[in-house]
């Protein structure tokens, strides 16, 4: 019996939620990865294949990798897209159960405004 990874489990997930992601210039798409250290948010124009904004925990030491930092990451991404003109944007969680900071990133994003 072999025992497949929890990563390689993530990408085969991420592979299967890409490929229902449609890529439209109006609408970028907000991609999210988390390590054990920082959670990292960015948002990609996949129509010109290049990231817009991009936002980490450890751009700001008062930012924590936890559920609360998490959500600060949420807010501090949809105030910069809401300076960017951008309103809305197709959530894209890499494969990622949609629970705990996942979850806690996209709160904070539409606490601040921003549609998902």
């Amino acid at each position: 019996m072999t025992i497949i990874s929890r990563n390689k489990l993530r990408h085969h997930r991420k592979k299967r939620i890409k490929a229902k992601i449609k890529p439209d210039s109006k609408m970028p798409r907000l991609a999210v990865f988390k390590s054990l250290k920082k959670i990292y948010a960015q948002v990609i124009d996949d129509t010109k294949g290049i990231t817009l904004l991009s936002v980490n925990s450890g751009q700001n030491k008062k930012i924590k990798n936890d559920i609360e930092g998490a959500k600060e990451v949420g807010r501090i991404i949809a105030k910069k897209c809401l300076d960017n003109n951008i309103e809305a944007v197709i959530f894209d969680r890499s494969g990622y159960k949609y629970h705990g900071k996942i979850k806690a990133l996209a709160d904070g994003a539409r606490e601040a405004g921003i549609k998902l």
